[in-house]
């Protein structure tokens, strides 16, 4: 079963692997290189991100909504915000799959970078390529990290809201929403943070893709 299970993991990674270098080797063939391929994948990143802050600013509006709930439909309340909830987790789903997508294509082009580094007989061409190559990193490292840092604050802000709007539908009553009033200030101070974490990699996203250009 072991053996069983490694090979498929192997398999697995090593498609994968094919996968990409075949998509990479397409996409060059039709004139895009890793390069632009990289830019594009950031600038889908940054925009993936400037939404899920927006979502997330509109659930935070929605669930102050909620507290000052004063009579009417409850369960339109509870659909409110459950709605503005899954638009949350769908947005925050999102981000993850950009971000990776960046770091994938990241590995392959410094990758390939390093080794087209040994081709060159010009030590002074062959110098200054490895400076850009890793001044390049250094760029990429600051970046990737704001982007999981700022990926990495929504978690808390979706366990808050799912735990609120769980806690409402379980209980479709007055007391139930007053309960929400004593969550609003730490979920409003959770979401203050995680906006000012987005534009702080939306930041880097716009800087880093200026190296690029």
């Amino acid at each position: 079963m072991k053996r069983a299970a490694l090979a498929l993991t192997l398999f697995t990674l090593f498609f994968s692997y094919g996968c990409q270098k075949a998509y990479y080797s397409t996409m060059e063939s039709m004139g895009y290189d890793k390069r632009e391929i990289l830019t594009d994948r950031v600038g889908d990143a940054r925009e993936s991100q400037e939404d899920a802050k927006q979502q997330f600013a509109s659930a935070l509006e929605q669930f102050k909504a909620a507290v000052a709930f004063d009579g009417g439909n409850l369960e339109a309340t509870y659909e409110k915000l459950n709605d503005q909830y899954e638009d949350c987790e769908d947005r925050a789903e999102d981000v993850g799959k950009r971000i990776d997508k960046v770091e994938d294509v990241a590995d392959a082009l410094f990758t390939e970078w390093g080794e087209e580094i040994k081709q060159y007989t010009s030590d002074s061409l062959r110098t200054s390529s490895r400076n850009k190559l890793n001044a390049t990193k250094r760029k990429y490292s600051g970046l990737i990290k704001a982007m999981r840092k700022a990926e990495s604050k929504m978690t808390p802000v979706l366990n808050a809201f799912k735990d609120q709007v769980l806690y409402l539908k379980h209980n479709l009553n007055a007391k139930a929403i007053a309960s929400l009033e004593g969550e609003l200030s730490s979920i409003r101070t959770d979401v203050d943070t995680l906006i000012k974490e987005m534009d702080k990699s939306i930041a880097e996203a716009d800087e880093f893709i200026k190296t690029l250009e």
